[in-house]
């Protein structure tokens, strides 16, 4: 039996686990990291950032641990930072899945939730926000992950040799997605060194991600990718993140990495994250080109406990356009997504649009990214319009109306109504999602003349008799 001291100890050793039922023919291996006492990869970066700024004399007893997470690292700093005597404050958003929220207050964490959709320069920003807190605050140190040396640093030290030594330098390829580039860069870097140059890094990207060529736009996976907001003047990517380790990239939809976890799940026994579907995807790809004579290490960061009321939830992905119910859907009753940009000028954008709509139609009103091929994520919509509105405002933004509803292209309509009501009574236009990318916007009205329509002849169907004397 192995004894730790304490939990600090406990972190990393985590097991090489080969795949059984993928029928293809190199060996696969993944790195199931939610072994870690805070249940992710970030475990190693958040302790290996720790030590670091204590050792650097930034944080004394007493002292506050700050960060911006989309959970995991979060996690990580909470739990390590209530073993070591230290107060946790994490800034995170609403959209992360409420069991991570969860798990950052069960660690002691003082959870801050911004949702200011803005630029990270933006006075309002999650990042802003968070700075501001630390110089405000005294003895107060910012983990700052995306561009901390000690990230990628605890990958060196632990993870790069753990698979080294398990797969007894058989290693060939190593798949991992890429968030801040510190789990990549470390373990990537590591087993380069070793092997000479043999081994091949792989990484794992969301489709939309900037750093595989993306347009930069959000996606529904967790963790993993770059995002760019729409109105940002500049596209940073992080200190952490060492481009000459990564020899190629796996572009991976939301979908396909859904599908996969769940997949998985299924066949393997292996309750994973969204993000390991994303490396696990790649890895599939990738292994179908390899021989037998390879060996392809994948790297998941987290375990499936965290998304059950998300990717591994039948609602949430109806709701989200992942899952379709068969009958009459929300997609039969929506109109084909059209966009104008935010700072379109009203008129000309009302003469466009009459050629080809009716002028009480709805539009989708973007923010500054132009409209990429692909159908675009909720968060690059600021709202919508028509072109009867447009014809009066001098800019498109001007005539926009927020709207927090959306609907799934799968969703039955009546529950879909009915849904949408309880989100907003008010609501006029929702976004209809299919496979998590706006597909088109439908109206409140033709929702209830569809179910009026279909309502009206059930019940002449299923109305009983009524007995005459």
């Amino acid at each position: 039996m192995t004894r730790f001291e304490s939990v600090a100890e406990a972190i990393g050793g985590t097991p090489l686990i080969r795949l059984t039922k993928t029928g293809l023919r190199p060996r696969i291996y993944v790195k199931p990291e939610w072994y870690n006492p805070g249940g992710s990869v970030k475990d190693r970066a958040a302790l290996s950032m720790l030590r670091a700024a204590e050792a650097d004399g930034l944080l004394r007893p007493g002292g506050t641990v700050v960060e911006t997470t989309s959970g995991n690292t979060g996690i990580g700093l909470a739990l390590y930072a209530a073993h070591l005597g230290y107060r946790s404050v994490i800034f995170t958003s609403s959209s992360i899945s409420k069991e991570k929220r969860d798990l950052l207050v069960a660690h002691g964490a003082e959870l801050r939730l911004v949702d200011a959709f803005v630029p990270k320069s933006h006075p309002d920003s999650l990042k802003s926000v968070a700075e501001r807190f630390v110089a405000s605050t005294p003895g107060a140190w910012l983990a700052n992950q995306y561009d901390n040396p000690a990230n990628p640093a605890a990958h060196v030290a632990s993870t790069g040799p753990e698979i080294w030594a398990d797969t007894e330098g058989a290693v060939t390829h190593f798949v991992a997605t890429v968030g801040t580039g510190g789990t990549i860069s470390g373990t990537g870097r590591y087993l380069k060194g070793i092997s000479g140059g043999r081994v091949r890094v792989i990484g794992a990207d969301p489709a939309t991600s900037s750093y595989s060529g993306g347009d930069g736009s959000q996606k529904f996976i967790e963790g993993a990718g770059h995002f760019v907001h729409p109105l940002a003047d500049e596209d940073v990517w992080p200190q952490s993140l060492d481009l000459s380790v990564i020899d190629a990239y796996e572009s991976v939809t939301d979908a396909e990495a859904i599908a996969t976890i769940r997949d998985v799940a299924r066949s393997e026994g292996l309750l994973a994250g969204g993000s390991s579907g994303v490396a696990l995807t790649a890895a599939f790809r990738l292994a179908a080109t390899l021989t037998e004579e390879d060996t392809v290490v994948v790297l998941l960061p987290d375990s499936g406990r965290a998304y059950l009321s998300t990717y591994y939830n039948d609602d949430w992905l109806l709701a989200n356009g992942f899952r379709a119910e068969s009958g009459a859907v929300v997609g039969d009753l929506a109109a084909p997504l059209r966009a104008v940009g935010r700072t379109r000028t009203g008129a000309s954008a009302a003469r466009e649009l009459a050629s080809v709509i009716a002028g009480d139609e709805p539009v989708a009103v973007l923010y500054g990214r132009p409209l990429p091929n692909a159908a675009p994520h909720h968060a690059d919509i600021a709202g919508w319009t028509t072109a009867a509105r447009l014809a009066e405002a001098d800019t498109a933004g001007a005539a926009a109306v927020a709207t927090g509803v959306r609907l799934g292209a799968g969703e039955p309509v009546a529950a879909a109504a009915a849904r949408a009501a309880s989100l907003d009574p008010d609501w006029q236009v929702a976004l209809v999602l299919d496979q998590g990318r706006v597909s088109g916007l439908v109206t409140r009205a033709r929702l209830n003349a569809h179910r009026v329509a279909t309502s009206g002849a059930t019940a002449a169907i299923l109305a009983p008799k009524v007995a005459t004397h």
